[in-house]
This record gives C-alpha cells, sequence and structure tokens, in this order.
C-alpha cells in the first residue's frame, strides 16, 4: 500500500503537539504554505512508489515511458520555511533504494573529484553522468545554490544527461531558478541550464511568513537562545566533553594538528569525537567544501572559538583575469568584483555550518557578538540568514544534553 505524504504530515503535526513540550522538543505547525507545496510533492511521491509497487521496468523502459511533468520538483523560499524538512519527509519514505540524498556542495565535490579520476575520456560529464543514473532513479539536493564559475559550466551538461536518462530531481533553495547564479561571472553560459531547469521540474515556491527553526525557540526568550558564549576555556571544554564523553574527558589532547585533505589545521583541543577549533585556524585560509565534509564525517561535536564580526563595508575591488579564470577562457583584461573584507571567511564559514548542520553534526560557536550580529554589511547578507536561522537550532540541539 502506497503511503500519503499528507497522512504523514498530519501525524506528525499531532504528535509532536500531544508531546509535552521541553526545550529541546520540536513543535511543527500545521503551515498551509507546506501543505500546498507537500500536495504537489506528494504526487511525484505517489507515482514513484505506485512504480515500485509493480513489475520493476528496465532503464531503458522507464526512460520510453517518462513523461516530462515527472522529472522532479524545485523547492525554494525564505530561510526557515520547512523546504529541508518536506523534502526528507519525500525521501525516507520513498519506497526504493536507487535515491541519493546530498547537501548540493557535496554533489558538486563528488563530481569535481570525479572529473580528476576520468581524465582522457571523451566527454567525461556523459560518462559522470550514466554512472549516477545506472545508481540512482531520485537525486534529492539540499540548498541548491551556485556560486562557482566551474559549477556553473558543469551543471548544464550533466543535468542534460541526467534528464535524458530519466533520472528525478528534487532540490531545496532559498532562490527561484531564474536567480540562481544571478551576479556569476559570465552568467550567459550558465543561462541554458536555468532554462532547461525550468522546463524539466515543477517549481514551488514556499510563501509562509514563519521561520520555523526561530518558532522553536518560542518556549525560551527568544534573546536567551540568540547570546553565545563569549570564549571557550579550557575548563569549559572538559566539562563539555564531560556531557558527550563523560568517561573520558580527563583525556584531552591540547594544541596538536589533525590531517584534513593532507594539510594540517591546528586545534585548541580534542576528546574523542569533539574537537575545538579557533576560527582563524578553520575559515580564515586557504580551505574549502572538502575540508568542511572531511570533518563533518570525522566529529560528531564541533566548538569554533573566537568567531569575529563577519562581512563589513562593500567595496568594489579590481582583479585581472587569467589566473583561475584562464580554465574557463577569459579574455585578458579586467573585471570588478563588489565584497567586503571578511567576506572570504564568511563565505567558509556559512560552507562550514551547511555540512555540520545537514550531517547532523552539534556545532558550539564561542563569540563576543550574537548570534544575529555575527555578520554585518557584507555582499553575502542574504546567504548568512540562512547561516543564523541553522545556528539557532543547531544551538537547540546543544541544550538536549544540558
Amino acid at each position: 500500500m502506497t503511503t500519503d505524504l499528507l497522512h504523514l504530515y498530519r501525524a506528525k503535526i499531532v504528535q509532536s503537539q500531544s508531546t509535552e513540550l521541553t526545550s529541546t522538543s520540536q513543535v511543527i505547525l500545521d503551515d498551509p504554505a507546506q501543505t500546498q507545496a507537500l500536495t504537489a510533492l506528494n504526487q511525484l511521491f505517489i507515482q514513484l512508489n505506485q512504480q515500485q509497487d509493480t513489475e520493476p521496468l528496465s532503464k531503458t523502459e522507464q526512460s520510453a515511458n517518462h513523461s516530462p511533468q515527472a522529472l522532479g520538483i524545485y523547492l525554494w523560499g525564505d530561510v526557515g520555511r520547512g523546504k529541508t524538512f518536506l523534502m526528507d519527509m519525500f525521501y525516507s519514505h520513498l519506497n526504493t533504494s536507487r535515491k541519493l540524498r546530498l547537501h548540493f556542495h557535496r554533489f558538486m565535490a563528488e563530481v569535481h573529484q570525479q572529473l580528476n579520476t576520468v581524465k582522457g575520456i571523451n566527454d567525461p560529464l556523459v560518462h559522470i553522468a550514466h554512472l549516477y543514473a545506472d545508481k540512482y532513479q531520485v537525486i534529492c539536493f539540499d540548498e541548491f545554490f551556485v556560486s562557482d564559475i566551474g559549477d556553473a559550466i558543469i551543471l548544464g551538461r550533466l543535468f542534460e544527461h541526467l534528464f535524458n536518462q530519466g533520472v528525478i530531481l528534487v532540490a531545496t533553495s532559498n532562490v527561484e531558478i531564474k536567480r540562481l547564479y544571478a551576479s556569476g561571472l559570465q552568467r550567459e553560459r550558465f543561462l541554458p541550464f536555468i532554462e532547461l531547469l525550468t522546463k524539466k521540474v515543477h517549481q514551488i515556491e514556499l510563501k509562509g511568513l514563519t521561520d520555523h527553526r526561530i518558532t522553536q525557540q518560542s518556549i525560551k526568550p527568544l534573546s536567551t537562545q540568540l547570546s553565545l558564549q563569549p570564549i571557550m576555556e579550557q575548563q569549559s571544554f572538559i566539562e563539555l566533553a564531560g556531557r558527550y564523553y563523560p568517561h573520558e574527558a580527563a583525556v584531552c589532547t591540547t594544541h596538536d594538528t589533525i590531517i584534513i585533505c593532507n594539510r594540517p589545521i591546528k586545534y585548541q583541543a580534542r576528546v574523542n569525537k569533539l574537537i575545538w577549533f579557533n576560527f582563524e585556524d578553520l575559515c580564515d585560509g586557504p580551505r574549502s567544501q572538502l575540508d568542511y565534509i572531511e570533518i563533518a564525517s570525522l566529529f560528531e561535536h564541533v566548538v569554533i572559538d573566537e568567531v569575529p564580526q563577519l562581512g563589513g563595508e562593500v567595496r568594489t575591488w579590481i582583479k585581472a583575469r587569467g589566473t583561475e579564470d584562464a580554465a574557463v577562457g577569459n579574455k585578458t583584461g579586467e573585471r570588478q568584483l563588489s565584497y567586503a573584507t571578511n567576506d572570504d571567511p564568511a563565505r567558509r564559514f556559512i560552507s562550514l555550518v551547511d555540512e555540520l548542520y545537514d550531517q547532523k553534526v552539534s556545532l558550539t560557536v564561542c563569540s563576543s557578538f550574537n548570534i544575529n550580529q555575527l555578520y554585518s554589511g557584507g555582499a553575502l547578507s542574504f546567504e548568512f540568514r540562512r547561516t543564523i536561522s541553522r545556528l539557532v537550532e543547531m544551538k537547540r540541539w546543544n541544550e538536549a544534553l544540558k
């Protein structure tokens, strides 16, 4: 019998509201905007599960019988509106093993790694698309957001071949399809992909007015939830370790390094899968999403100390072409970039929080600024709103151990 997502959603609402509320309870509110989005998502969900209930089709038959209306759903809206919640409910109850759920940046990291291993193959993106299509019927992306010219160029051809082989995409994003990579370098090369997505997936906006991550904090005063511990001291870290690993807290390694992506990163202290980094060592240097993916896979609890106020006054910088741009065939000359001095570490911090959140790694942030003061001005104000929302929810996770 095929499960109905709308029934599951209503059952979760009843269950959450009938449970005694605590500081760590997750209250699921009946949100009309979520119900509207879930109705469309449910149609795809039922269609896919009914296919699984009948005789399995070969990949050739699946492609031949595939209708354009079934190639995917694109959920977009403001932060905390429940996009990830709805997609994860869809994914977890989907009755097939041929499914993949990843943060979008992790997927792109995988694709780049595969490109490095298939050098010499004619049209490697076709080869990679076949690899995914052979393993997965459905691919779910959380936080679809393109900011890199390399990703922008890859996506069009990769998804053209994935869609041609009947792969279904379900994605969440904070921006509508036509605004993806809105101010990116050489955006004209990305426009065919935008046209492809617009044709192939059903775009649904979650128009709700409630940030459900923040709403969870209504059990306690919001100002209390947004405050941060100013600094992490050795004794405080040992006490924290005692909550996670009560029999190992005394065995604390301090001021050492770990090897991440074949490079050393300094840390302040470590107990088992709890580690304490200084912000500068983790985010103010040549680090990438791959570093944060590996850290999230190695640790269950991360502490980041001395987080400064990020962003700042936006300035226009002249950047010469011909360095990293040469790989995509730019003409020589100069281009203008507008960003704040602290936007590079802010971008890394956003990536770090996204990866830890996606992998359910708890995070303790120490700063002399409150969460809603961590970013001031700068060119990443839109992206950092998601980070603030996630930091609030991750702070709630930590309350479970108190």
